[in-house]
């Protein structure tokens, strides 16, 4: 499989963790060998972090790969993949990093396997700086389902920061080639729900308080919706450590999923949670996309290995994005097109077409 290494800047645009997961994910689908330098140069604490270092074995075992310098802190790292196969994987970050990310750099690769998989995914359910799993449930799962596959999502324990300690297993057969998607109509909202949790120590009030300041913010700009956000206390023994956070999704009349999350922290009144998550699900319908902002990165590795021609609407596109286009580019040599909406309905709005050539990806073993 030897040719020559794509070579990938990982200081540049995000210059974080998703320029790894694109190019590693891509690199072991593609079987092209890899070479990342600069690896989260400009980060406060450069190089590989826990949760970066197990989304790089649990690609490497996927695929029997070889992984050269990765350790904790190596700015710079270097991948040989193999064929991808499938059976039970673990992945585990040690810490409240993400088992979202882990998901979403083997997600792609597990699709193209050999076999159908099961992934045992450690870490953080619901952390900072990453989708909540419940996001990754409620929105990206049938979204991203209309690629023309299904996987199944377990959530065994949630974890949260800063122990982590949650465990999800995700299972997934392979399949033959990716459809195309089409996402450029929105319709209208038809409901509103959620859930708002408190889980360990922190009183069940807390989830009442972050749930109905949530449903106040939302009725001052949509009066004619029930909104239904359960409050939840996460049961003892699903549940490892201490925290409380809330998702809000609104669904429209053409199946599109808009989300608004927030997580509780220490000193920060419940109040305020609930309504960060409220007014970013309000800002994400707004723009008249029809991807909330933290779905639009997610879809491209998938767009650019469908066999067609897919179409998003988004509003504006992310720094996150960008990265990923200019990566499925570079690597996959998947044509993108970004382009401002010409609908009149969009031409007061800061909305946009993301248009991808993919490149009708097919798996080598069925």
């Amino acid at each position: 499989m030897a040719g020559p290494r794509v070579e990938v800047d990982g200081s540049i645009m995000e210059g974080g963790g998703q320029i790894l997961r694109v190019s590693t994910a891509l690199s072991c689908l593609l079987g092209l060998p890899l070479r990342v330098q600069k690896i989260r140069a400009g980060r406060s604490t450069p190089g590989l972090r826990p949760q970066h270092l197990s989304g790089l074995e649990i690609i490497r075992d996927l695929c029997d790969g070889q992984l050269e310098r990765a350790e904790i802190g190596s700015t710079e790292i270097t991948f040989t993949p193999e064929k991808i196969k499938g059976g039970i994987h673990t992945a585990d970050t040690k810490t409240a990093g993400s088992v979202c990310l882990l998901m979403q750099v083997s997600m792609p690769c597990v699709l193209f396997a050999a076999s159908s998989s099961e992934l045992h995914l450690k870490g953080g359910t619901n952390a900072e700086m990453a989708p909540q799993i419940d996001y990754t449930v409620m929105v990206f799962k049938p979204i991203v389902e209309k690629f023309g596959f299904k996987f199944n999502c377990d959530i065994k324990t949630r974890g949260y920061y800063p122990k982590g300690g949650g465990e999800v297993i995700v299972r997934v057969s392979p399949v033959k080639q990716l459809n195309p998607i089409n996402l450029t109509d929105r319709g209208y909202v038809t409901k509103i729900y959620g859930r708002a949790f408190v889980a360990g120590v922190l009183p069940f009030k807390v989830a009442k308080d972050m749930a109905a300041a949530a449903v106040r913010c939302i009725r001052k700009e949509i009066r004619d919706l029930y909104v239904n956000i359960q409050p939840v206390q996460e049961p003892k023994d699903q549940a490892f450590g201490n925290g409380n956070g809330i998702i809000i999704i609104a669904e429209t009349s053409t199946g599109c999923l808009f989300a608004g999350s927030s997580l509780g922290k220490r000193g920060v009144n419940a109040d305020k949670v609930g309504i960060e998550a409220a007014e970013m699900l309000l800002a994400n319908l707004r723009h008249g996309g029809t991807v909330d902002e933290y779905l639009q990165d997610q879809l491209i590795v998938f767009m650019a290995l469908a066999n067609g021609v897919s179409r998003i609407k988004t509003g504006p596109v992310t720094l996150h994005t960008q990265t990923a286009i200019h990566f499925a580019e570079q690597i996959a040599k998947a044509k993108f097109i970004v382009k401002k909406s010409e609908d009149e309905e969009d031409a007061s709005k800061d909305t946009y077409i993301i248009e991808c050539q993919g490149i009708g990806m097919t798996n080598p073993n069925l």
